[in-house]
């Protein structure tokens, strides 16, 4: 028993060294990338504030004891919106996370390191299978650092969109096994349903192009190994894998009619708009479009050569799949298939073809870590991507930079109740955000009299004052109103009313004294998400243990 014991030790050390090595060098390439930071300052792109903002407001939702948010109060400079109904939770939760245990200017750094890392040990687990451990290495450095994640990182700072760089190898390596041999049917579909829930957390447009990635690739290897099985399990771990996420999921479906979601397809970021080399009227989305054109141009070409080198000099079982992916991603960027982005469904909101350049990231890595084996070669591919990086920003749209002191700036406005812009696709419904007041009072009277007004508790979620009227009147409050807000006036619910064009919320108040409490309630779609959730988690545990049983070894 002890020599047994003693040779899996020595089995299993060297194999923990190794992928501890592994896990080093990773960090340490993305560690590279965000380096630069500490010279030029923190890379603040497309959705930088909006990410930022929401991280500050989590926190301060915690020290609230409100652990799992739904209204961003200072969004719209203190109008609020129902961002965390609407937007998934795990990359505001990561954030947020790092905001209560470093310092806001670290946080960014801190966030894009830890994701990278990540993404590129999911890589070496899908490379590891097929490659030498040293190329498995490679082909993880390489992902993580790949031209586009740089895009994400420099230009765009969409911190969810990058998280979700995580799940992707893992998409393909589990399709791949599933079906192989008896003992992995229980674990693989099982790992796939929570890769897909993962997605759905993190980000809704990513979590798209998974579902999409996940039928052409359960197609595929259905066809190559003439099994429909393949087909049922990826379909059983789509549906589960939405179910886990069911309660995010069912309340963003269910209240998208309350707010104004259709911006997220208004002009300049509706898919029309952001096909390859696709001019409009803004000049700096034309600079933006040209400089992730150019970029996509570059890795496609790579993984297009790679790809064709790959199947002329050495077969093998993953190739075809690599190439059905690719070839689907390349194409949906393309301006012909307008039809495909109109009609499909949900496509639409994946809002920008380029995107998927986050999906070709995977078949691009594995194909030159394939192909290319002299690591000269690697290297000068490698510092080609990297100069034409260099290139496109000199050349066409230089990244735009915080200091520590416009990050306090945030914080400060943050914590002085000034607040931020908001977006406006989480504002409700037929409200006007750019015709609000900024600095309008928190509650104001609007009546035939006077009114004295004392606040005692002004709260993300809950909201309490005292007003003392002269006359009947009305109570116009700095607030959106919102289905989920309850008003009690004197202990007693009351309806309330909006204002006709920034839709404020207006509370009915008598003559004399009136105590006045508001607060969000969870709505009866929350209590439906998480019994769909439940249902979900007690799926798989009864999936997991009628497999195990049916393939347990017979009793002698």
């Amino acid at each position: 028993m002890d020599s047994c014991i003693l040779n899996a030790i020595r089995i299993v050390n060297p194999r923990l060294r190794s992928n501890a090595i592994a896990v080093l060098v990773i960090s340490a390439v993305a560690l590279c990338i965000v380096l630069p930071f500490l010279k030029l300052g923190i890379p603040s792109g497309h959705d930088f504030e909006f990410h930022l903002n929401s991280w500050i407001e989590v926190v301060d939702h915690w020290k609230q004891r409100n652990f799992y948010p739904q209204w961003d109060a200072l969004a719209h400079y203190g109008y609020g919106e129902a961002r965390f109904i609407f937007y998934p939770p795990f990359s505001w939760t990561l954030g947020a996370a790092l905001g209560t245990i470093l310092p806001w200017k670290l946080v960014p750094a801190a966030y894009i390191w830890i994701v990278l890392t990540l993404a590129g040990c999911s890589m070496f687990l899908l490379a590891r299978r097929w490659l030498p451990y040293a190329d498995a290495i490679f082909a993880a450095a390489l992902y993580l650092a790949n031209p586009y994640n740089l895009v994400i990182v420099y230009w765009r700072s969409a911190f969810a969109e990058l998280m979700a760089a995580i799940y992707l190898p893992l998409l393909l390596f589990l399709v791949f096994r599933i079906g192989e041999t008896r003992g992995r049917r229980v674990l693989v579909p099982l790992s796939l349903s929570l890769v897909m829930a993962a997605g759905w957390l993190t980000n809704l447009p990513s979590a798209v192009m998974m579902n999409y990635s996940l039928i052409l690739l359960a197609i595929a290897v259905a066809f190559s190994r003439k099994s429909l099985v393949v087909i049922g399990y990826a379909a059983a771990a789509a549906v589960l894998g939405a179910m886990l996420a069911g309660f995010y999921l069912v309340p963003a479906y269910h209240e998208q009619s309350w707010v104004n979601i259709g911006q997220v397809l208004a002009p300049g970021v509706r898919p029309s708009d952001n096909f390859l080399f696709t001019y409009t009227e803004d000049a700096d989305h034309n600079h933006f479009n040209l400089l992730v054109s150019i970029v996509a141009v570059w890795q496609i070409a790579l993984a297009a050569a790679a790809l064709m080198f790959w199947r002329r000099f050495k077969r093998h079982s993953l190739w075809p799949f690599a190439v059905v992916w690719a070839t689907f991603c390349v194409v949906l960027m393309l301006r012909p298939t307008l039809g495909l982005w109109d009609h499909l469904p949900e496509l639409r909101f994946v809002q920008f073809p380029w995107r998927w350049l986050l999906c070709l990231s995977v078949p691009f890595a594995l194909a030159i870590s394939f192909v290319i084996r002299r690591w000269w070669l690697r290297g000068l591919v490698c510092a080609l991507s990297l100069a034409m990086v260099f290139v496109v920003w000199q050349r066409v749209q230089v990244p735009w930079w915080d200091t520590a002191a416009d990050i306090q700036e945030m914080l400060d406005n943050q914590h002085d109740g000034i607040g931020n812009e908001g977006t406006d696709e989480y504002v409700p419904a037929g409200a006007d955000p750019y015709a609000l007041v900024k600095d309008a009072s928190a509650v104001h009277y609007d009546g035939g009299g006077t009114a004295q007004i004392q606040i005692q508790e002004w709260r993300a979620e809950t909201r309490k004052f005292t007003v003392i009227a002269s006359a009947p009147g009305k109570l116009i409050l700095r607030l959106f109103n919102y289905p989920l807000w309850k008003t009690t006036v004197n202990g007693k619910q009351v309806g309330t009313g909006s204002t006709s064009q920034t839709r404020q919320m207006i509370v009915p108040v008598n003559k004399g004294e009136s105590r006045v409490e508001i607060t969000i309630v969870k709505g009866e779609n929350r209590t439906l998400g998480l019994v769909c959730s439940f249902l979900a988690v007690a799926a798989l545990a009864a999936w997991s243990f009628s497999l195990r049983r049916s393939f347990a070894p017979s009793a002698l």
